[in-house]
């Protein structure tokens, strides 16, 4: 899936993400390269995938999305 970041709390390792369908959805903190989770920022656009856990669906994996010139 893709999406942009919502907000992202750099400390905590939090936050959520917009869909492309505007769903919200929670990023599992415990997910990911703690080196592109210091890059997150507003509006920025990710691949991730999705996996319930205790019952509600979260972003893992996420990859930051470039786009070539």
């Amino acid at each position: 899936m893709q999406g942009t970041v919502k907000e992202f709390d750099e400390a905590s390792r939090s936050g959520s993400l917009l869909t492309d369908d505007r769903t919200e959805i929670g990023i599992d903190p415990a997910s990911g390269d703690a080196t592109q989770y210091r890059m997150l920022r507003f509006g920025q656009r990710v691949l991730f995938e999705v996996e319930e856990i205790d019952g509600r669906a979260v972003a893992r994996s996420l990859r930051l999305v470039t786009f070539e010139p």
